[in-house]
């Protein structure tokens, strides 16, 4: 069964906050402290998510929903970089509906949207090292690894992070060739 897709409102934001701390928990262990994670990351996700929903400047969140609820989002900031084109800031899918293409849908939606609406047509986000299985998914999505950063600490606060976590920068220099690798 397909998704339904639609963009995010500020009534959104609890759910899509919800999502996103579950997902760094389950994900960003190693990286990000223990401490951190197991703390009160949903009053941060509800903040960010609240704010970028209210005034979704040059962005977009789409959300895919389907009988069970919020399955999944992305958000794209249009025309973040002038090399590299619009930022997947955020691609998370439920932990329930992984390896279902729900993942696939996003991207290939958030691709669309850039096509639709960017001045460029190319994209990119970034995504940990530690994080293999989204870095296999990301190669079958035709994205192409192309530099190696530092994570930012989450709200600039380093003790968020255990050591020196590096994060991957993968691209996509033709959002309408992504659109047409997924059937869409």
């Amino acid at each position: 069964m397909l998704p339904r897709l639609r963009v995010a409102g500020p009534d959104d934001a609890e759910k899509v906050a919800l999502l996103h701390a579950d997902s760094w928990r389950r994900h960003y262990r190693g990286a990000y402290a223990d401490s951190y994670l197991d703390g009160d990351i949903l009053t941060d996700r509800l903040s960010v998510w609240s704010s970028r929903l209210a005034a979704p400047a040059d962005s977009m969140t789409i959300l895919a929903e389907d009988h069970t609820g919020l399955a999944g989002f992305v958000h794209a900031v249009f025309d973040d970089d002038d090399r590299w084109g619009s930022l997947i800031d955020n691609l998370h899918v439920a932990h329930d509906r992984q390896r279902t293409g729900m993942g696939t849908v996003l991207l290939a939606r958030a691709g669309e949207s850039i096509a639709e609406q960017a001045v460029g047509k190319s994209m990119y986000l970034w995504v940990q090292e530690q994080n293999i299985s989204a870095q296999r998914f990301y190669r079958a999505m035709n994205g192409t690894c192309v530099e190696e950063a530092p994570i930012s600490p989450p709200g600039g606060v380093t003790s968020r992070l255990n050591g020196t976590p590096n994060k991957l920068r993968f691209t996509w220099p033709d959002t309408f060739a992504l659109a047409c690798t997924t059937g869409r």
